[in-house]
């Protein structure tokens, strides 16, 4: 990707980027409702280890029959790997947890909502990124538009103490996993990370079902529904193009996403089930779209003298 004077020419960006926050967005939402359904049938850890599962089954012949070419260094293996414990194992394993705990939906959104403000806080740190003022502004605005929308439509309640610890504990997780993905992310084959990383996900997460869930799952189709969407909506899609822009772009721009979770997903509700939307939840959503266009606007890249 083409770049003059430190800054990213918009023009030169590839039109599957410019259209990834979108994609993202879409298919990261809704998978919320999907994640909810399956745990209804399955305890959390068995479900997340028979959703790594499957993706593995996808991604293994696409292996066999591409041939991609593997990461070239010790150090780029243990990137990947890294990445699949932050991320795949840790969070989706800590907030199925936390949900199936007696966290609420809104409860676990509204705490997961806080990952742009710690990456902003923590990336000039570990990243060397910097935050500007109008940045910031906008990570304020996104915030409270998405409280605005999980309070609006939702209880936020917990049963237990555990369920929080729980969802802090997913928060960190892809927090630390987003950081990390910044710093030390390279560009591999789709099919090569994705396999890496679901391979050490699934080895972690299998033995913990096995210990602490017996591998409880009882098998209908709204199971294999909400397994089928989040294995290619979620697994596949959604996480190859946050890791993509995360390493296309400024890390705290690119979290700020999370912000319009709640009301994408609040918006996917309201037009597909018909759950309704009180006037407080579409005002959060148009705080949280302003805020997330000023965390998100790039800078123009300095004129060159002729």
């Amino acid at each position: 990707m083409a770049e003059t004077g430190g800054q990213r020419k918009v023009g030169d960006t590839p039109l599957w980027l410019r259209l990834a926050p979108a994609i993202f967005l879409l298919f990261w939402s809704a998978g919320f409702a999907f994640l909810k359904m399956g745990l209804a049938h399955a305890a959390p850890l068995t479900f997340l280890a028979l959703r790594y599962a499957l993706v593995l089954a996808v991604l293994a012949p696409l292996f066999v029959v591409l041939r991609p070419p593997l990461p070239r260094s010790r150090a780029a293996w243990g990137h990947l790997a890294a990445i699949g414990i932050l991320i795949q194992a840790l969070y989706f394993g800590l907030i199925s947890v936390a949900i199936e705990r007696g966290l609420s939906a809104g409860g676990a959104a509204l705490i997961a909502s806080l990952q742009p403000i710690l990456v902003a806080l923590l990336v000039p740190w570990f990243a060397g990124e910097r935050v500007s003022a109008r940045r910031w502004v906008g990570l304020g605005f996104g915030c409270l538009g998405a409280t605005l929308v999980i309070v609006a439509r939702s209880t936020v309640e917990a049963t237990s103490t555990l369920s929080v610890l729980f969802a802090v504990g997913a928060l960190a997780s892809i927090t630390a996993g987003t950081l990390y993905e910044k710093r030390f992310g390279v560009a591999h084959h789709p099919v090569t990370s994705n396999l890496v990383q679901y391979a050490i996900a699934f080895a972690a997460t299998l033995p913990a079902a096995w210990a602490f869930e017996d591998l409880r799952v009882t098998w209908t189709g709204e199971l294999f529904v909400a397994l089928g969407y989040l294995v290619i909506a979620n697994s596949l899609i959604s996480m190859t193009l946050l890791l993509a822009m995360i390493r296309h772009g400024e890390a705290a721009r690119v979290s700020a996403l999370f912000f319009l979770v709640p009301p994408t997903a609040a918006l996917i509700a309201w037009a597909v089930i018909g759950e309704a939307m009180p006037v407080l939840a579409w005002a959060g959503t148009a705080l949280a779209a302003l805020g997330v266009a000023l965390a998100t606007k790039q800078a123009r890249a300095p004129a060159k003298r002729p």
